[in-house]
């Protein structure tokens, strides 16, 4: 009925306030109830995905908000999101779940809720988390319809064979448009339009009627019961510097209680002794136990975040179980060099580094030493965001200054059948260009590959298209999704979009695409390594890999920002980039240069010309042993640009 008037409205809402939400559950809450005699098949695990700004956060307030697991506030904000960065930036970084109980038609069920994030860098946090869950809220904008985020989502959550309940959101906006949302969500994933639920999160309309649709859709848990062996699904940790690891596990079958209990993992083998248990509502509330189908967080003896694997099983001890399912670990898609602004504070920055990846599992960590900055870590990111949040994470919480290069991304090399090396017909894994393999040794070049989505209007179709070209993308499908917007997919090279295609899309689009990428393997490329020389010599810091087409744009642009950042000497610079021994640009800078023929005046011209020459014979001196020193700074510059 509420969605009715919206969309008979003649006119748009201009001004909305929030609505005033009454507590459905005044009187008892999770913290209250007996878990023991909780039934699981009043249980509901779900998870909230969207694209990003798509109001997942907003909708997981009203959620608490209604429940009474948080008071009525004008100031709750991302109550879930408990990182500075993620309140800065206004976007999920971690996945957070909580625990809160709801009454439907008198009778109570625990709705256990997982806020995910929604920028394509952290689908891994999303990945993880359906493997908990027995359905999804597939939140879309009805302003902005259908992204390709959302599109992602859906297919990860139909792989998984998950309850998918499509809702739309913010219909209280000027602009929304949900009947168009519908025919999108019809068009693309025959969704039915009498399934979808239209809800404005902000003003909390129609939030009452997606837990109704939660509970009587989304199936409970499947379990054994108390009478089978225990068995615990881990599907997040991070860690306390006081409590140590904090484990977030689903108790699958039997009971998890602090009595005189030790779980042992099926992927190590390491028995830990449990210390406490308890659920997430969405404060830490422990409890004695956690009966089937439960979800709550686990402290036990493990010291470090390391031993905690995703998708790890575990069991009680001398009763082991088969594993339940595993989850492929995070593979890093982004490679940059990290390394302290002032040397001196090497040891400050490797025990930040320690404890901040103790809680982001997915970053890769390796040391490396460079000539020009010191020594540092080689860092695997899931994406260009999520590099940035975790550099940003580093100087916020931890007060560490540090130098970021730009980023690069993982080649494969094939090496030849025949020769003396030892990596004979061997693959290699390359993310710095210090390791590269030239052809006399390597047989075959392979660069990471990922199948691009772009939604977008159907009037910027040829400016996108150009832009793809541009990038070396191969084109895949188009389809029209509805009147006015089209579903693009083309096979890009990871390196072409890592970095600043996106931001040059949403330039050629004014600002309607959105852009999503998933990995699609390895493939044969024509790569070659370009080097950067400075009077003869190779700077290989700022050694860069590169596809055979794009080598004379890259050489040109690269020895043009080494002269405008390189300062003058006393003798000229030549600077040039080369692939192997062929010279691909290059640009001089000329000697600083005293007039020492000042004190002529007038007289014959080979008084001048005398004068001149000698200049010029100490300058080719002075060129012959004078080494040309590059400042730390300039490096700076160069590296993270």
């Amino acid at each position: 009925m509420m969605f009715k008037l919206f969309s008979q409205l003649k006119y748009p809402i201009k001004n909305c306030y929030r609505l005033p939400i009454r507590a459905l559950s005044d009187s008892i809450t999770v913290k209250d109830i007996d878990l023991a005699n909780f039934p699981p098949e009043k249980i509901r695990n779900f998870s909230i995905v969207a694209h990003i700004d798509h109001g997942k956060s907003t909708l997981a307030d009203r959620i608490l908000e209604m429940v009474g697991a948080i008071d009525t506030t004008a100031t709750n904000k991302q109550v879930l999101d408990s990182l500075q960065v993620e309140k800065e930036r206004g976007i999920t970084v971690k996945a957070q779940s909580a625990s809160v109980l709801y009454n439907y038609l008198g009778e109570d069920y625990i709705l256990n809720m997982i806020d995910t994030p929604g920028h394509v860098d952290f689908s891994y946090e999303v990945t993880r988390s359906l493997r908990a869950c027995q359905g999804v809220v597939l939140l879309v904008d009805a302003n902005q319809g259908v992204q390709a985020q959302t599109v992602s989502n859906f297919y990860l959550a139909f792989a998984n064979d998950l309850e998918i309940l499509a809702v739309i959101n913010k219909i209280d906006l000027p602009g929304a448009d949900p009947e168009g949302v519908k025919l999108q969500l019809r068009s693309l994933f025959d969704v039915e339009q009498d399934q979808v639920l239209a809800i404005s999160a902000k003003m909390g309309i129609g939030v009452k009627e997606l837990l109704d649709r939660v509970v009587e859709k989304v199936p409970p848990p499947s379990t054994l019961g108390r009478e089978g062996n225990l068995r615990l699904f881990l599907f997040d940790s991070w860690f306390d510097r006081y409590q140590g690891t904090i484990n977030l596990v689903q108790v699958v079958d039997g009971v998890l209680t602090t009595k005189n209990t030790a779980v042992v993992s099926s992927k190590t083998g390491k028995e830990y002794k449990v210390k406490e248990v308890g659920l997430l509502t969405p404060s830490p509330h422990p409890c004695p136990a956690l009966y089937p189908g439960q979800v709550g967080y686990l402290i036990s003896s493990m010291k470090t975040a390391s031993e905690a694997v995703i998708g790890d099983t575990f069991f009680a001890k001398d009763r082991p179980v088969d594993p339940l399912l595993s989850i492929e670990p995070a593979k890093p898609m982004v490679y940059a060099g990290v390394y302290p602004f002032n040397p001196g504070e090497l040891k400050e920055l490797k025990v930040a580094l320690e404890k901040l990846c103790l809680n982001d599992n997915s970053v890769s960590i390796s040391m490396e030493t460079s000539i020009a900055l010191g020594q540092g870590w080689r860092l695997g990111f899931l994406g260009v965001l999520h590099m940035e949040v975790f550099t940003q994470r580093l100087e916020q919480e931890f007060n560490a200054q540090v130098v970021v290069t730009a980023p690069s991304v993982p080649y494969k090399i094939r090496m030849k059948d025949e020769g003396t090396k030892k990596r004979t017909g061997q693959e290699l894994l390359v993310a710095n260009p210090s390791e590269w393999v030239g052809r006399m040794d390597a047989a075959e070049y392979q660069e990471p590959m990922v199948l691009g989505t772009i939604i977008a209007p159907t009037e910027y179709l040829s400016s996108i298209l150009e832009l793809c070209h541009d990038r070396r993308g191969e084109q895949r499908s188009i389809e029209n999704i509805d009147q006015s917007r089209l579903n693009i997919q083309f096979l890009f090279p990871l390196n072409e979009v890592v970095t600043n295609f996106f931001d040059e899309l949403k330039s050629v689009t004014s600002g309607y695409a959105s852009f999503d990428y998933e990995d699609a393997g390895y493939q044969s490329s024509d790569l070659q390594k370009l080097d950067v020389q400075l009077n003869g010599m190779v700077i290989n810091e700022l050694s860069t890999i590169c596809h055979a087409s794009k080598l004379r744009l890259r050489a040109k642009a690269v020895v043009f920002k080494m002269r405008n950042e390189l300062p003058r000497q006393q003798f000229n610079i030549a600077i040039q980039a080369t692939v192997g021994g062929k010279i691909m640009a290059r640009e001089d800078i000329k000697a600083l240069r005293k007039d020492v023929t000042a004190k002529c005046y007038g007289g014959d011209i080979s008084r001048k010309m005398k004068l001149l020459k000698n200049q010029a014979e100490g300058k080719k001196r002075m060129k012959k042993f004078g080494n040309i020193e590059i400042a730390k700074e300039t490096f700076i510059k160069i590296l993270t640009k």
